[in-house]
């Protein structure tokens, strides 16, 4: 703890989180302990989201986070090139993302990415972005979606007659 600051260390880099001022931690033979002074609601509210934010900033810098998006319709792809994403997701012109400072973004295959990084709220915000370029419709299920998203589907127009 460092003025209201939890830093954490690891192999896969640093981290810090500022700490709410009305919650104690203390780190004792390698344990970090978060206290609450009270029991009202919002000091309990505090108190588990201080102990998650802690354990989400040690978890990143030992063993980081990822999620994977797929890519599903005829002609869809995805490739990387230098700091730079780039997506044919169907439109006119291809998509280019600009990957932020921190985040690792691979190209498995051309239709499975992999956003990797430290921080889980990073990792999950671009790999949000990213799905938002084109989310699953719901006819034919086509666009970009979370590894293992099921993404049910409607009929179409004739299914009625």
């Amino acid at each position: 703890m460092d003025d209201g600051k939890f830093v954490a260390k690891g192999p896969k880099g640093e981290q810090s989180e500022r700490i709410h001022p009305d919650m104690q931690v203390t780190i004792e033979d390698g344990l970090v302990k978060v206290t609450r002074p009270s029991d009202q609601k919002r000091h309990r509210s505090l108190h588990g989201l201080s102990r998650t934010l802690i354990a989400n900033t040690v978890q990143g810098v030992v063993e980081g986070f990822t999620k994977k998006l797929e890519i599903k319709g005829v002609g869809y792809k995805a490739d990387v090139k230098g700091k730079k994403l780039i997506l044919n997701l169907g439109y006119s012109n291809p998509v280019e993302y600009s990957i932020p400072e921190g985040i690792d973004v691979k190209t498995e295959s051309p239709t499975l990415i992999t956003v990797s990084g430290i921080s889980k709220q990073k990792v999950g915000q671009v790999a949000a972005v990213i799905r938002g370029f084109r989310k699953p419709e719901p006819y034919k299920g086509k666009g970009v979606r979370y590894l293992g998203e099921v993404v049910k589907t409607k009929a179409g127009k004739t299914a009625g007659k």
